[in-house]
């Protein structure tokens, strides 16, 4: 069932009672992934213990979710295929380019990608997110990598259903009774994984249009549920995390406001969940080690990953 429009707690003042500004210094650019420390990353390499692998991200390729109105798929162009090449002994090679926004596939939003009223996360003028890229919480400032213990919460699977609605929202009880059902918890320093199932039916239907006309995702109120559990990050199978339509006309995104903005969390979208939450049902087993490094773009909003799940 999808939402009514509602009357929530304004962003602002949310986003003021969450906020993380400070915690790691004057000076942090990383925001929650602070969180996973070397303690926490060690004990997250000991989840591996069968040694599978299992393949988050989609495909670079023209087939993928977007219709080319903000973020065309990627282009990928040969340069050379060794045709007319004359070199001693034979030689011969290939080489080619990628042409892509790069939060057009699977990717991470850094701390500069949102912000309001003038202000980006810890307090960085906006100003200073310029033509040239951003001076602050860039994605490069991520360049060590996003890795730890992750869990999946499969939404759709508490509902019984392939796949959410567009507008339907994911509430704190909905993530609670997903953990209690699954047996598993999210804590400190965790990378939260929630399917929705948004990409099964991008890949039952190959409806790009539709994907991208809105989607289920998580609420307002479950971003207070992620600061409670000093979640480090949180990714999802849709294109903005989030529900869309939103809960509120009176605002946009609210919650990637709250989140990197306020609260310095950096968010993973367009992620392939399928084979993995198909092991996690058949084995019982919801958490895993996470490993999604960015690309080191240099003053760059976001970055395109290839996020894998080892079991």
């Amino acid at each position: 069932m999808t939402h009514q429009e509602t009357r929530l707690e304004d962003f602002r003042t949310v986003g003021a009672r969450l906020s993380n500004w400070g915690r790691w210094g004057a000076d942090d650019e990383r925001g929650t992934t602070n969180l996973i420390t070397p303690e926490r990353l060690v004990a997250a390499g000991r989840l591996i213990r069968r040694g599978k692998v299992f393949d988050l991200g989609i495909p670079l390729d023209g087939n993928g979710p977007q219709t080319g109105m903000m973020r065309p798929n990627p282009v990928h162009l040969m340069s050379e295929t060794g045709d007319e090449q004359l070199f001693p002994g034979g030689f011969r090679y290939a080489d080619d380019y990628l042409f892509m926004a790069l939060q057009c596939a699977s990717q991470w939003d850094s701390l500069a990608h949102v912000y309001y009223d003038d202000r980006m996360y810890n307090g960085f003028p906006a100003r200073t997110v310029t033509v040239k890229g951003a001076a602050h919480c860039s994605i490069d400032k991520q360049g060590k990598g996003v890795a730890g213990r992750g869990v999946l919460l499969d939404i759709a699977a508490l509902r019984g259903v392939e796949w959410l609605a567009a507008g339907e929202v994911i509430t704190p009880a909905d993530l609670d009774a997903a953990a209690a059902r699954q047996g598993v918890t999210v804590g400190p320093g965790d990378i939260l994984a929630i399917r929705t199932g948004w990409r099964r039916k991008f890949l039952v239907e190959g409806d790009a249009a539709a994907f991208m006309a809105g989607e289920p995702g998580i609420g307002q109120d479950c971003c207070a549920w992620l600061r409670e559990r000093d979640v480090a990050a949180v990714c999802s199978d849709n294109w903005a995390v989030e529900v869309l339509p939103g809960e509120t006309p009176d605002a946009f995104l609210t919650v990637h406001m709250i989140l990197i903005r306020d609260m310095g969390m950096t968010l993973g979208e367009i992620l392939d969940f399928e084979e993995l939450a198909a092991d996690c049902h058949a084995d019982g087993v919801w958490e895993f080690f996470f490993a999604a490094p960015p690309l080191k773009v240099t003053r760059a909003v976001g970055s395109p990953i290839n996020p894998l799940a080892i079991k």
